[in-house]
Parts: C-alpha cells; structure tokens; sequence
C-alpha cells in the first residue's frame, strides 16, 4: 500500500494529529479550465480548505503512485504539459504500470482518497449519463464509483450538459444517496437548482457527517453525494444556459467527438460561447463547494473524536 501512495508532507502532518482532510481532484486542473488560471484556481481552492479548518489534498498519479497533496512544482505540471493523461477507473492499472502523468476524474480521485481514509471529496460537478445514452450508452464511471467506494462527495450537481433525471435514476439504482444541501431540489451546475425534486436534504455540516458515520457503522460501500447549489449571484439562468449547452452538443456530435473527450470540448465550447461566463460560475461554485466540503469534514472528524 505505501508503495502506492505518495502522501505530502502537509497532508502526512495532518494524518499524524487526527486534522480533518479534503481530497481534491486533478482533471479540473489538467482538462477543465485554460491556463494559468486553473493554477491559480487551485491554489485558492486549497486555501479555502485551510480557512475552513480542514487541510487539502489534490490527488494525481505520478512516477506509478497516487500523489496525496501537490506542491506548486505538481500543479504548474499538471496545468501546462500536453501530455497528461486523464484518467477514469479503465485507464488507472496502465496509467500506473507505465509511469504516466495522470489526472484525476472523480472516480478515481476517490480511489485514491478511499486508499489514503480520506472520507470527503470536494469537485466541481460529477460525470453522469449522456444525453443521447439510448444510442451511446455513455454513462460516466464516475456514478458506478460512488455506488461502490465510500467517501462523501461534495459537488454542484451532475455537469449540466448530462441528463439528469436518467442521472439520477442511475445513481438510486447504485444506492447512492443524493443530498441537496440546503435545498430541496437538484442543483445543475451552473443554475443553482432544477425541476428534479430530491428525497434527502440535510441543512448542516453536523446532519452530513452524521449520516457519513452510520453509513460505515452499517457496512453500506457506496459513497454519499452532496449536492450544493452555486451562489445565486454566479448562476446563469436555465433559459440562457441550456440554448448554449445544446448548441454545444450540436457541434460535438457533428465533429464525431465522443468518449472521454466529449466533457472537455462541452465545457470548452461552453466557455467559448459565454465569452467566459461560464467559466467564472465554474471557478465560483467549486470555491463554494470547498466551503462546505471542508466544514463536513471538520464536522465528522469532531464527531469520531
């Protein structure tokens, strides 16, 4: 196991006293955002989590190890080099056997916190089923994660350009509790909620990580999703964001993309077609999302101690 895991120093220190930590994911750095300001994304993300008491833990896969907590030298290599690879459940063994630079999706940055008991996960927003799924069967690996590996995740929703209410659908199947935090409807990512209704809304951090502790007192294995609206003042409105979002998938079905490469060219041409709104909304709801991801994490390390 140690051979697998590269703990930092930051992160190994806060094991060592019992300190709440916060996973973070890679592919938001590598896939998800332009240059430079996926780095200083980041870094602000990461400070958030230690303004909220808790300590950061962005994950990669570097020289066959699952790196727990970048330096600066990490990031900036992540964020600039072409070559990094993204990297989903299928791709982990190769990625390790041959010494790949690898970025996180949400499954396997849950792999890797799950390796290290790291139980909270902050991420922008999951993967999920495709639109057109009935053609494609594209359903993300991420949704299949969280019915097996338990860690909390924290996120703004499925990404918008998914189908929610399949998304949904598949993750009950999966046994996979959804909790709209303060809210009683599923957010959608760049709009701070939806028509779909939710079974489970918890208004604290305390609610959360209790419900975290009889999960593993009961022996359930699938990972908790928390799904936290963005600020109100970030949000674009449904009508505006979902003209773009089809015209996105318009273009990506017509330039044959599919796979693991459908997510980053939406998110791209998204951007693209906002003039970069988009991407102030995405930066802003993860910087959310580590608020409360880092303040459930507080709450379940007081409630163990």
């Amino acid at each position: 196991m140690n051979n697998l895991l590269a703990i930092s120093p930051e992160v190994q220190a806060a094991f060592d006293q019992n300190l709440p930590v916060v996973a973070l994911e890679s592919t938001i750095i590598s896939h998800g955002m332009p240059y430079p300001q996926n780095v200083q994304m980041a870094k602000t993300v990461e400070q958030i989590i230690r303004d909220n008491g808790a300590v950061p833990a962005t994950i990669a896969i570097m020289d066959g190890q699952f790196k727990i907590g970048l330096d600066d030298q990490d990031l900036e290599r992540l964020a600039s080099e072409k070559d990094v690879v993204k990297v989903s459940r299928r791709d982990l063994a190769e990625v390790f056997a041959k010494g790949k630079t690898g970025a996180t999706t949400v499954a396997t940055t849950m792999i890797g916190a799950h390796l290290a008991g790291i139980k909270v996960f902050v991420t922008g927003g999951i993967g999920g089923v495709h639109r057109g799924v009935e053609d494609s069967m594209d359903i993300s690996a991420d949704l299949d994660e969280l019915g097996q590996t338990p860690v909390t995740v924290v996120c703004a929703g499925a990404k918008a350009i998914l189908d929610l209410p399949r998304t949904l659908e598949y993750l009950e199947t999966k046994g996979v509790p959804v909790v709209g935090y303060q809210t009683d409807y599923l957010p959608a990512f760049y709009t701070g909620t939806s028509e779909y209704k939710l079974n489970t809304r918890c208004d604290s951090p305390t609610e959360i990580s209790r419900m975290m502790m009889y999960a593993e007192a009961l022996g359930l294995k699938a990972g908790l999703l928390v799904t936290n609206p963005v600020p109100s003042e970030y949000e674009i409105p449904h009508e505006k964001i979902d003209a773009i979002i089809n015209q996105a998938v318009e273009e990506a079905n017509k330039q044959g993309i599919k796979g693991k490469d459908t997510t980053p060219f939406l998110l791209a041409k998204i951007v693209e077609l906002t003039d970069g709104a988009s991407l102030d909304t995405n930066i802003q709801l993860v910087y959310n999302n580590a608020k409360v991801g880092a303040q459930i994490a507080v709450a379940y390390q007081a409630e163990i101690k």
